[in-house]
């Protein structure tokens, strides 16, 4: 399988067509541009760590516990992050206003069974979370990747939001926190993640309530 290079801004990203992505990004300055760096450079550190492991054919439990390091630091980045982004009270926009959040509903759902499969997203007053599966391949055949989606997503929605608020200039964060998810326990998490953002803010008492929330009819059940 053909896979993405690697890119980087502040966090390692790693893509492969037909994958399903657990994705958080935020409106720019959400988030304060240091108050994460000690998480950045420890992730970074790892990834060198197992780069050093596997080419010099270091045993492969090694390898395994850099990588359970690695999850585990990720794992509090992104707690620390979300933390962050609740306790924002001042936007440049409020996404959760109905109009940008139809924009942004409408933008989400646009390659809906062209190019991937919806799970869940709940739009947040800062910041957005977003369950999905990409397809492998386009109608043309061409192979589909994360990034591209999600400057397609993000050019546009930001189009349409500085639009409708008067507004010139970047609205969002350069960077996005992507997860791969790997087995079907992570996905029921990452869902359930995504739909309970507004109850853990404090904002609604169910997921439901939450009208930037949308989970997928197929899944409905399980939830």
């Amino acid at each position: 399988m053909e896979k993405k290079e690697i890119y980087r801004h502040a966090l390692p990203h790693f893509q492969q067509p037909g994958q399903a992505y657990f994705v958080t990004w935020s409106l720019k300055d959400a988030v304060p541009p240091k108050a994460l760096v000690s998480y950045t450079n420890r992730l970074n550190s790892i990834l060198i760590q197992i780069d050093y492991a596997k080419s010099s054919n270091l045993c492969d439990t090694i390898i395994s516990e850099l990588k359970l390091l690695y999850y585990q630091v990720r794992m509090k980045y992104r707690k620390a992050y979300d933390d962050l982004l609740h306790l924002q009270t001042k936007f440049i926009v409020n996404l959760s206003n109905e109009t940008y959040c139809n924009i942004l509903s409408n933008t989400l759902n646009f390659w809906e069974g062209k190019k991937l499969e919806n799970y869940a997203y709940c739009i947040m007053s800062n910041h957005v979370h977003w369950v999905f599966r990409l397809y492998e391949k386009d109608e043309e055949g061409n192979s589909i990747y994360l990034q591209d989606i999600l400057q397609s997503v993000k050019r546009f929605s930001s189009t349409m939001i500085n639009k409708s608020a008067g507004l010139k200039g970047t609205l969002w964060e350069k960077e996005s926190f992507e997860t791969t998810i790997r087995d079907d326990k992570h996905l029921y998490n990452a869902i359930n993640y995504t739909l309970n953002n507004p109850v853990s803010a404090g904002l609604v008492n169910d997921w439901y309530d939450w009208k930037g929330s949308r989970l997928f009819n197929e899944l409905a059940e399980i939830y």
